[in-house]
């Protein structure tokens, strides 16, 4: 059996998955985010509860909110302030009589996705979250690669590159990243850069959804904040994907919802491609918030 965590700054959740990944058994208990021995009991009791209901032992894996330095098995998380710097990797390892493996969960989002049994066929994968924040994960022959810091998939944080400056004009202000730098492509292609960008421009402080909705209704003003944002996704994505050169593109978060994306993209992004590439297979996410506690028990399924 294979047991995905998904440790977040509001609940932890296990999901229980056979051999073929599926979903056996799933539940959620709120994070004890202050308390680090709560926070270990929390895993301890949802450990014991399914290996008494399996009768098993299961292999664990866990994705947090953070970066796991696998160096020294301690990990950065600001929504759990009591994992912040602990050993967690060693002490979940202790407490649960068995290896644990524990990543970011974005590249567990990535992980989930490259497992979907419809994207297996791809050798490399390539995840995208466009959601709060922008992130992501590679993945080659199905196993994540985290780098030597463990920020391989931190893409949100490249910075904004003179092309899309030039898109999106002194009208919208450069801005500190959460990172503590200026000017990363997160702060504009996010959720909230989203909506940063139109209010810039048309001084109505709209959500994404309406946007959306008026978008879809014929609104010039949402139509012309779209083929802007598409402008500036493609700048960045012809970036990413010369580093990568993924075979799949899959796409999550929040604006993944946003199908224009995948029917626009096509047309946009050819033009930002190095030399000769072509695109790869780009998707919406499978399995959506499900995926990080799936992605955590996928961790464990290539050594």
């Amino acid at each position: 059996m294979y047991y995905g965590f998904d440790m977040g700054g509001t609940k932890t959740e296990l999901a229980v998955f056979d051999a073929d990944l599926n979903q056996l058994w799933q539940k959620r208990v709120p994070t004890p985010k202050d308390d680090y021995q709560a926070l270990l009991q929390v895993f301890i009791d949802l450990t014991n509860e399914a290996d008494q209901r399996f009768n098993t032992k299961g292999q664990v894996g866990v994705g947090i909110p953070g970066i796991v330095n696998a160096k020294e098995g301690t990990v950065f998380t600001t929504n759990v302030p009591a994992a912040k710097y602990k050993p967690l990797v060693a002490d979940l390892a202790h407490c649960l009589h068995r290896t644990v493996k524990i990543d970011n969960d974005a590249n567990c989002f990535a992980l989930s996705e490259a497992w979907a049994p419809e994207f297996r066929q791809y050798p490399t994968v390539l995840g995208l979250i466009l959601g709060t924040g922008v992130g992501g994960g590679f993945v080659v022959n199905g196993k994540v690669i985290s780098g030597k810091n463990g920020i391989a998939g931190e893409i949100g944080h490249l910075n904004l590159t003179s092309a899309a400056d030039k898109v999106l004009t002194d009208a919208v202000p450069q801005i500190v990243c959460g990172c503590g730098k200026m000017g990363c492509f997160e702060g504009y292609l996010a959720g909230p850069g989203f909506e940063r960008i139109y209010r810039s421009f048309y001084q109505k402080p709209l959500t994404a959804v309406q946007i959306i909705e008026d978008y879809y209704a014929g609104d010039a003003s949402a139509k012309v904040h779209v083929e802007r944002y598409l402008t500036v996704l493609s700048i960045y994505l012809g970036n990413i994907l010369t580093l990568f050169d993924p075979h799949l593109l899959v796409i999550g978060g929040g604006l993944s919802q946003f199908d224009e994306i995948y029917r626009l993209l096509p047309e946009y992004l050819p033009q930002y491609l190095y030399g000769i590439a072509t695109l790869p297979a780009i998707e919406k996410a499978r399995y959506g918030d499900a995926g990080g506690a799936r992605g955590a028990a996928c961790l464990n399924l290539v050594d």
